[in-house]
């Protein structure tokens, strides 16, 4: 499912003193099954633009075509937007309430008119999508559960009614490197099993360095940069003049660049840069074979 917005503005308290423009004439096109993520400092206008994706939130001028459809346009249901765009707000786990984890999963598709079989189902892949065994969490209360698990339920939620896009707003805020990870490699791997179009956003550039095929870096409610990991990781200047930082290894890539080492410092990932620095390891050893 695809996503152009064009020239979107959204303003907060308009017409009062307190009035602040959060997006401003915003530009973005996401294609079908992309992994994409909105990066940016605190108060860019990530969360507000991924909000307006669903119909959440009204813009004051643009327009957001979701498969060729206008949802600004007042005719549009965004009931039927919202079953195709889910949204998985920052720390989800606050939004569970059921006394089970199927119950709790169970219960977005269960407003959707379905037959009680097809919902288990549902719930059954969802919970095996984000790393929880059906038969021996479904009874277990939600409450029990540790921090990252709480956040596999509410993702998986989300995941039960099958939408076309998933957002996810932060969603490894709070957790250590090992929840962290999980969590990441869980969403990479059902958006490519769903062939689903995802938009993560998030603040961590380790993060999205890993995983998404595109980057847009929003600043004061525009977007300010956008292109592969590789394209935007590789202008560090311009990352850090709008507030942020690249991934570490980035750095260290750069520094043995400065030094002379025969690497290539466009690198933003450990993976890679374990890759580069064996391959150099290899071209020394066969050099003074």
């Amino acid at each position: 499912m695809s996503i152009i917005i064009k020239n979107l503005t959204h303003i907060y308290m308009k017409g009062t003193p307190f009035e602040r423009k959060a997006l401003d004439g915003v530009d973005i096109e996401i294609n079908s099954g992309e992994f994409v993520a909105i990066i940016g400092h605190t108060g860019s206008g990530k969360s507000t633009l991924v909000q307006h994706i669903n119909g959440l939130l009204k813009p004051d001028s643009g327009t957001i075509l979701v498969n060729g459809v206008d949802i600004t346009n007042k005719n549009v249901k965004l009931s039927n937007i919202r079953k195709k765009v889910g949204l998985v707000f920052q720390y989800p786990e606050y939004q569970l309430f059921e006394e089970t984890i199927e119950k709790d999963i169970a219960f977005g598709p269960g407003k959707m008119n379905i037959p009680q079989e097809e919902i288990k189902n549902r719930v059954i892949k969802a919970m095996e999508s984000v790393g929880l065994d059906y038969q021996i969490y479904k009874e277990k209360s939600p409450f029990e559960l540790s921090g990252g698990q709480k956040r596999r339920v509410a993702i998986a939620g989300v995941i039960a009614m099958e939408p076309e896009v998933l957002i996810l707003d932060e969603p490894t805020a709070g957790l250590d490197p090992k929840g962290r990870d999980e969590i990441l490699k869980q969403i990479k791997s059902f958006q490519e099993t769903y062939n689903m179009t995802v938009i993560l956003v998030s603040h961590s550039m380790d993060d999205v360095s890993k995983i998404a095929d595109k980057i847009f870096v929003m600043e004061k409610g525009k977007c300010a940069m956008s292109g592969t990991p590789r394209e935007v990781f590789s202008n560090i200047s311009k990352i850090e003049k709008v507030g942020l930082s690249a991934p570490q290894i980035a750095y260290l890539m750069k520094k043995l660049k400065a030094k002379g080492v025969d690497v290539d410092e466009n690198i933003y990932t450990i993976e890679d840069a374990a890759m580069e620095i064996q391959k150099l390891y290899s071209k020394r050893l066969m050099g003074g074979s």
